[in-house]
């Protein structure tokens, strides 16, 4: 490979590389696997860099060399586990509550307006800058921080949100302004300074 296309692959990798980890993350469940999993498919991927005419397609390329990649690694897995009578020591983890939660905000999103819907998910799934969201929407930067802006105050209030988790505070709830302590008709056991 020459020194063009090593140039090429690592500015790819440095632009994608979180998008992508967020995708090996819903594959694996796991931080660190989620890390040798991309790395197995940039190997992969840079190898066949040369034979990549597309590179719209790339980050196609690499989501199904992982996908290949996690199968792999899933049926080496499987042959290693085998039942037994003996319960393991270590609890498993219950990822229902991390499940509900996940499908709560996806209600959410999709009750928010598609131009504040997209620039929440390029904003903070995509984690793209603004001034990239700016150039994909075509609309200003301001424009970009007003409507994620905007979004997130309707996901804040989103009554949904709050019905699918009661034990999770609301931010609407009355928030009791700072005591002044040169107010008379304060509520305080203060009591007024001297005039």
């Amino acid at each position: 490979m020459n020194s063009t296309r090593h140039e090429e692959f690592r500015d790819y990798v440095a632009a994608r590389g979180p998008a992508l980890l967020r995708v090996a993350m819903q594959l694996t469940g796991d931080r660190a696997e989620a890390e040798d999993l991309l790395q197995a498919a940039l190997a992969k991927t840079y190898l066949a860099w040369d034979r990549i005419v597309d590179r719209g397609s790339i980050d196609g390329y690499v989501r199904r060399a992982m996908v290949n990649t996690q199968i792999s690694w899933w049926r080496r897995r499987k042959l290693e586990i085998y039942p037994t009578d003996e319960l393991p020591d270590q609890p498993v983890d219950d990822h229902t509550r991390r499940s509900e939660l996940h499908d709560a905000l996806g209600r959410a999103l999709d009750r928010l307006p598609e131009r504040q819907r997209l620039a929440v998910m390029l904003r903070y799934y995509e984690d793209m800058p603004e001034a990239e969201i700016a150039e994909v929407l075509g609309v200003s930067i301001g424009t970009v921080k007003s409507t994620v802006s905007r979004a997130m105050a309707k996901l804040r209030d989103d009554a949904g949100l709050e019905a699918d988790f009661p034990d999770i505070p609301s931010q609407n709830a009355d928030k009791r302004p700072q005591d002044d302590p040169n107010d008379p008709s304060d509520p305080d056991d203060t009591p007024p300074k001297d005039r």
